[in-house]
């Protein structure tokens, strides 16, 4: 396929007359010798014929099938895009954020000593956002993230920000409150299930997403009667299997990595108590390598929506139907994970944030921080995934969740899963 490139040339808003920020910075750089007078986070200053850079921070290890999907569709929307305020787009080399607080806090300091990246695609895992956005936003930076769901990065939905909420980061994926939802209402009014286990690895995603459910699954009338926490990189479920077996569950949910949720399905299926029992898990597992396991076959994952072929987005053009094809031809296959479509949108939604905000001075183009960070927490946006916009805590996202129930391990494109549940806002 043959990209389409495109210049965004937006006209540039007014700076704002008082910009409502808490990152605890300093009153910022005093003005420019050529007038141009940066706000309290600084600005990106670029002489004549320098690219407009950003950087993708992904779990390129950890979460692979993740951070390659997405990877590659940021490429994809880097082409498609072309130039902004007719600058080239530097993409950089793909920054590992390995799916741990460790490696996202080493990817994103990386990112920080480069003051001429104006933002970040980024990250993939929850685990990995908790530890790379207080840097990220601290430097001023912003971080728009394609498939990190834990609640504590963004609210409650209730008007209140959680823990780990800081300026500057903004997500294209759903607040897992809402996956809690959807899951609790499936499982309890059209499975019929009344005893779920659960587990998790103590990750920000898993466990996050776990305590919602029960929270959930219980106003519903749901009872939990085991919930277990294991390793990362444990594979053995023996002792914790023995434990669900014993309380004599109905259905399990298990929202681990491919790691230990493969393992977890695999030793459930035979283990001895735990026949008939439904198996539940959520969109880390939903990626083609644990699909293609004929352990994986019968199970219920929630995740994203994938059916959005028709959909455009307005930045570049493309329908989702076109990008996909694109991928396929440039990387030899489908996508192996759904959230390839929000990394396409993500990054258009950063490229137009920052044609929107560039200021062209001579031969300079200046990007303010903090009129980036606040144009991303106002724009609305038509992309693949449906309209994105951002509420005060960088929930950008259409919030809307499937749930596929798989039976064929020779299908693993999410896109071709039977769809037996949808949930909107």
């Amino acid at each position: 396929m043959r990209f389409r490139a495109r210049s965004l040339r937006l006209s540039t808003p007014a700076l704002a007359a008082a910009l409502t920020l808490s990152c605890g910075e300093s009153t910022g750089p005093s003005p420019s010798p050529s007038g141009f007078e940066p706000g309290l986070l600084g600005a990106v200053t670029l002489e004549q014929g320098e690219p407009v850079r950003i950087r993708s921070l992904l779990s390129m290890s950890g979460a692979p099938s993740l951070g390659e999907a997405a990877r590659r569709a940021a490429e994809l929307a880097v082409a498609d895009i072309g130039t902004v305020q007719g600058r080239d787009i530097d993409l950089g080399d793909a920054l590992d954020s390995m799916c741990s607080p460790e490696g996202g806090e080493a990817a994103a300091r990386q990112v920080v000593a480069n003051p001429q990246v104006a933002g970040v695609i980024g990250t993939n895992c929850s685990a990995a956002a908790v530890a790379a956005s207080p840097v990220i936003s601290g430097a001023g930076y912003v971080m728009v993230a394609p498939s990190t769901t834990s609640p504590l990065l963004t609210s409650d939905l209730a008007g209140n920000a959680n823990p780990d909420n800081h300026p500057g980061y903004f997500r294209v994926s759903n607040n897992d409150l809402y996956q809690a939802r959807a899951l609790s209402d499936f499982a309890f009014n059209q499975l019929g299930l009344r005893r779920v286990a659960t587990v998790h690895d103590g990750d920000p995603y898993t466990s996050a997403l776990v305590e919602a459910f029960a929270s959930a699954f219980g106003a519903l009338g749901g009872q939990i009667p085991a919930e277990a926490s294991i390793e990362k990189r444990q594979t053995d479920m023996t002792q914790v299997l023995s434990e669900f077996a014993a309380a004599g569950p109905d259905g399990i949910f298990f929202p681990l990595f491919a790691t230990e949720g493969s393992a977890f399905a695999q030793q459930a299926r035979t283990f001895d108590g735990l026949e008939g029992v439904t198996l539940v898990s959520g969109s880390a597992l939903l990626v083609a390598d644990v699909l293609s396991m004929p352990h994986s076959e019968g199970m219920y994952f929630a995740g994203p929506e994938s059916d959005f072929g028709s959909n455009v987005n307005e930045a570049t053009g493309q329908s989702g139907e076109a990008v996909l094809a694109a991928y396929e031809a440039a990387y030899g296959g489908a996508p192996p994970s759904p959230y390839w479509a929000h990394a396409y949108d993500a990054t258009t939604l950063l490229l137009t944030a920052i044609g929107s905000v560039a200021v062209e001075e001579g031969e300079r183009l200046h990007i303010d921080r903090a009129e980036l960070r606040a144009e991303l927490g106002r724009m609305r946006l038509q992309g693949l995934i449906g309209e994105i916009s951002c509420d005060d805590f960088g929930d950008c996202g259409t919030q809307r969740i499937n749930i596929v129930h798989h039976t064929d391990s020779r299908v693993s494109d999410v896109a071709q899963l039977p769809v037996v549940y949808r949930f909107a806002p």
